[in-house]
């Protein structure tokens, strides 16, 4: 059972809270409204605020999606949608989940409607939730599960592949970094001790060499902490409204990059689209649950500009076109699907063609990033091996 915060006035219209268990929001509010109080507002205090962590901590997709692929499984048989939960938690390995699968079943039990009970957790995406909502209303909530858990494939898929595509050039990066410091931290300080005993004039650039690894070895304590508060502090202002809207604003704005992450934000946006509305949900209903669940704050202002517009009667179509965020590609293919019906088989199609796209871009971006890397590394080594040796050989000439 969670625990709700209750705020409420007796008969006197004196007003106070009292913290109450209970199964559900709607069970603890019935059980006071027929003792006659008046309830103001019941907020859980329990749920998943009782076992989140501080930073956020999410389930992982993929562990999500094994266990929607077992739900859909347990209530296709005909199992009961709280035996199905209650079989489920039993079977859970991960902790975390666990906690939160029981409380599912304990606000299932208490008589909360599945779409409810997953959303007190504020952990799940809100497609998933608008989703189980739009299944419980239309009676369907099988097929709903089912187009949700091929979203879900699909869209993991393409996030593997997209991190396919970094990891060579993630390790080229890494490379660069350590042997930029082995030579710094323990090259460089070796030859400057044998340049102290030798005595002898050096060359400029080798003295600049000098004093940057001596002056990097001086500084690095305080140089790290300054880099972790710097990122503490990014990481802060990046979860901020405005500091996620600005960065958005800043990746879009990247050459060839910006592209690649508009196209990925479209190609996501679309397939939520015709999932939700694949499952009954309509259409204004669903880009605002679009506009809630996908990474780009610009487009997602634009999808609620646009939700606006269509529910004064424009069409979707050319309320996209007035936020003037998404391709013009996209939303002429939108504009034929409206006119031909077929809004939710279009919407798949513009995924599939930006997926594709966005594919084909990031490996010629990445085709040439990985060269620049190299270069880029053979320079600095090439550079810091000759201002070490240019005195050697120097020595070695007027010893001849």
């Amino acid at each position: 059972m969670a625990e709700y915060l209750v705020k409420l006035a007796d008969e006197r219209g004196h007003i106070q809270e009292k913290t109450e268990s209970g199964h559900s929001e709607s069970e603890v509010r019935e059980r006071y409204s027929q003792a006659g109080f008046l309830v103001y507002s019941v907020k859980a205090r329990g749920g998943v605020g009782s076992f989140r962590l501080p930073f956020g901590r999410k389930v992982k997709p993929q562990q999500f999606l094994i266990f929607n692929q077992q739900f859909l499984t347990l209530i296709h048989a005909g199992l009961p949608i709280v035996q199905s939960m209650e079989l489920l938690m039993r079977r859970q390995r991960n902790e975390y989940f666990k906690k939160i699968l029981e409380d599912v079943r304990d606000r299932l039990k208490g008589g909360a409607l599945l779409s409810e009970a997953f959303e007190a957790q504020q952990v799940f995406p809100k497609i998933y939730t608008t989703t189980l909502l739009a299944g419980e209303k239309s009676g369907n909530l099988e097929e709903v599960v089912g187009r949700y858990i091929s979203f879900q494939r699909l869209l993991l898929t393409f996030r593997k592949k997209l991190v396919a595509s970094l990891i060579y050039p993630s390790i080229l990066v890494v490379g660069v970094i350590l042997l930029f410091t082995m030579l710094i931290t323990w090259v460089v300080p070796r030859f400057a001790a044998l340049f102290n005993d030798l005595g002898s004039n050096l060359p400029f650039i080798t003295k600049f060499v000098l004093a940057f690894g001596e002056n990097a070895q001086k500084w690095a304590p305080g140089i790290f902490i300054a880099l972790v508060l710097l990122a503490i502090i990014f990481v802060r202002w990046r979860k901020s409204e405005t500091g996620s809207f600005q960065w958005d604003r800043f990746m879009l704005s990247l050459p060839v990059f910006g592209q690649i992450w508009m196209k990925s934000q479209v190609a996501t946006f679309s397939r939520m689209l015709s999932t939700l509305l694949s499952g009954g949900l309509p259409l204004v209903p669903s880009l605002e649950t679009a506009a809630a669940s996908i990474g780009s704050k610009t487009l997602a202002r634009g999808i609620r500009e646009a939700g606006k517009s269509v529910r004064e009667g424009k069409s979707l179509a050319r309320s996209l076109e007035a936020t003037a965020a998404f391709p013009d590609l996209s939303v002429e293919m939108i504009e034929v699907g409206e006119s031909t019906g077929a809004l939710s088989q279009m919407l798949v199609s513009v995924a599939e063609f930006y997926e594709e796209d966005v594919q084909n871009a990031l490996s010629a971006a990445m085709s040439l990033i990985e060269p620049v890397i190299l270069i880029i590394m053979g320079m600095v080594v090439g550079f810091i091996l000759i201002s070490l040796y240019l005195p050697i050989f120097s020595i070695g000439m007027n010893s001849h």
